[in-house]
C-alpha cells in the first residue's frame, strides 16, 4: 500500500505540475487580440498604402472639359455688362424689375417665376432671363442665356443698361 500511495503523490504532482505549466504559458489563450476581439462592423478599416495616396498614373487623371478649355477669360467690359446691384430684398427688387421691363418698348415677358426670381424675355429677337438674386449688398440683376451662362450678346446688353437706368431712379 506504501507504493500506491508514492505512485498517488507521483501523479497529483505530475498533474499539478502539468497544469501549472499548461496555465503559465498560454497555450490555451489563444483568442483574438486588440481590433479583432472587436465585431467586423466596428473594427477600424484599414486602408493599403498604394490606395491611400493618389496614383501619377496618366490614365487615371480626369481630362479637362470641353467648355472649361475653350472658356476665354472674361474682359472688363464683359464683366461690366453681367449684371448689377442695387439696394433692397430681392422680392422688393423683383417687382421693380417687373414694372421696369414692362415700360421697356420691345420687352416681351413670357413668363415669371418669383421663387425662382426670373423672368423669361423676348427683346429685339433674343431670348433670355433676366434674373434677380439676394446677395450681400442687396439684389444683383443679371441676363442669363439658355445654356445657364451670362448673356452678353447685344440685346441682354442693351436691356440691362436700359433697366440698371430705370431702377436708378
Amino acid at each position: 500500500m506504501r507504493q500506491s500511495v508514492s505512485v498517488l503523490r507521483v501523479l497529483s504532482f505530475a498533474i499539478v505540475a502539468t497544469a501549472t505549466l499548461v496555465g503559465t504559458t498560454g497555450c490555451f489563450k489563444r483568442g483574438a487580440r486588440g481590433d479583432y476581439a472587436m465585431a467586423p462592423e466596428v473594427r477600424p478599416l484599414e486602408v493599403p498604402p498604394d490606395l491611400n495616396a493618389p496614383g501619377n498614373n496618366p490614365a487615371a487623371q480626369v481630362p479637362v472639359l470641353a467648355s472649361q478649355a475653350a472658356k476665354p477669360a472674361p474682359t472688363q467690359a464683359a464683366a461690366n455688362t453681367a449684371g448689377f446691384t442695387i439696394p433692397g430684398t430681392k422680392e422688393e427688387v423683383f417687382g421693380k424689375v417687373g414694372t421696369a421691363l414692362e415700360s421697356v418698348e420691345g420687352v416681351k415677358i413670357a413668363s415669371k417665376a418669383q421663387l425662382l426670381g426670373s423672368y423669361d424675355v423676348n427683346f429685339e429677337g433674343s431670348d433670355f432671363l433676366v434674373r434677380v438674386v439676394a446677395v450681400e449688398a442687396g439684389a444683383y440683376i443679371s441676363a442669363v442665356d439658355p445654356r445657364g451662362l451670362p448673356a452678353t450678346g447685344a440685346a441682354p446688353t442693351k436691356l440691362l443698361g436700359e433697366l440698371k437706368a430705370k431702377l436708378a431712379q
